[in-house]
């Protein structure tokens, strides 16, 4: 998910009852719920790099112990450098420590959690299998999933302000009813976009395509709206590309299905699949495509060797078509198949 889900997630989860328990829970557990993506740091050291190890130990239970050890010495950090400020705020509620640990780990794995819902897919057993797993139910941007935290943060402010006006006070902290009302409904609506997520990739597999039953089927969400999915179906000799309706529910609604055949395995894509980029492409593609072009000298390749681009069709969405995806790759190699260049991300497009 974008960053900004991650945050609200992890202010909800502490605003739950954390912030009850102990100071400071509210910070850590915002600042461990997206702590996880540090990890694209790894882009300054190329591409490549950063294509290859993100989503990697940080995004696995065993990092997760990592990240959350880094947020809390982060805060106690902080604590120390304000120490007077804080024990006078918090005279009646000092910080736990141990508590705290704990409220990070559990944000860093809502992070794991959230992420796994979209369709990139997570690591979690890094480095012990490099096997990805992903839900494929929300889209990386979900407006509802925002305005459910949103609010869950918001209204019980507005409440406090109104309860002041008219000379009440709060027992504790505000929030606790709110932020679990909020957490109850993502989990309600993950629920509806699981059902209506199996009910497309049903309605997939009962098809055929042009005559061939599918070896395989997947459905992506769209943003919002719970019904449209992006419907792939592999063949034996092709990939299908269609919209899919879970609510009538019926595959292709507007007869617009495309075809794409299967590339020829040549020695040029054995060679390219065999780089690093290709195996750590190839290993989180779900649809991998390949395309081999000459390559053109002016653009820093070598004359007569071949540029080979990657994409994984799951990105390639049925009705959004106007370039190549931001999540292609490609291999540059020489007339004897030897390594000239790695691209990932735009560069490979």
């Amino acid at each position: 998910m974008e960053p900004v889900t991650h945050l609200l997630f992890g202010a909800t989860l502490a605003r739950a009852g954390l912030n009850r328990k102990t100071a400071l829970a509210t910070a850590t557990l915002t600042l461990a719920a997206e702590a996880p993506d540090l990890d694209v740091l790894g882009r300054f050291h190329g591409s490549v790099f950063g294509f290859e190890h993100h989503r990697g130990f940080t995004h696995s239970f065993l990092g997760a112990f990592v990240v959350a050890g880094l947020i809390l010495a982060f805060m106690y950090g902080v604590y120390l450098l304000r120490r007077k400020k804080y024990e006078a705020r918090y005279e009646k509620l000092p910080p736990r420590w141990g508590l705290l640990f704990a409220g990070a780990y559990l944000a860093s794995l809502s992070h794991i959690l959230l992420d796994f819902t979209n369709n990139y897919g997570v690591r979690p057993f890094w480095p012990f299998s490099g096997q990805w797993y992903s839900w494929d139910i929300v889209f990386i941007i979900e407006p509802v999933l925002l305005v459910l935290l949103i609010a869950g943060l918001a209204l019980p402010g507005l409440f406090s302000l109104i309860n002041e006006e008219i000379g009440l006070r709060s027992s504790g902290p505000p929030g606790r009813v709110a932020a679990r009302a909020a957490l109850i409904g993502v989990v309600l609506l993950w629920g509806v976009r699981d059902y209506e997520h199996r009910v497309a990739v049903a309605a997939l597999e009962a098809q055929t395509y042009q005559g061939s039953v599918p070896l395989r089927v997947a459905a992506y969400p769209y943003m919002a709206n719970p019904f449209k999915w992006y419907g792939i179906a592999e063949t034996d000799h092709a990939y299908a590309q269609m919209l899919v309706n879970s609510l009538t529910p019926e595959v292709d609604p507007e007869g617009k299905m495309t075809l794409r055949a299967k590339p020829d395995e040549t020695p040029v894509t054995q060679a390219a699949k065999q780089t690093p980029l290709g195996r750590a492409y190839l290993d989180w593609a779900k649809f991998p495509v390949t395309e081999v072009e000459s390559s053109q000298p002016e653009g820093g390749h070598v004359e007569g060797g071949y540029l080979v681009r990657f994409l994984d069709l799951r990105y390639d969405y049925f009705d959004r078509r106007g370039g190549r995806t931001a999540l292609g790759a490609a291999v540059v190699l020489d007339p004897q198949l030897r390594t000239v260049r790695e691209l990932f991300g735009r560069a490979g497009r």
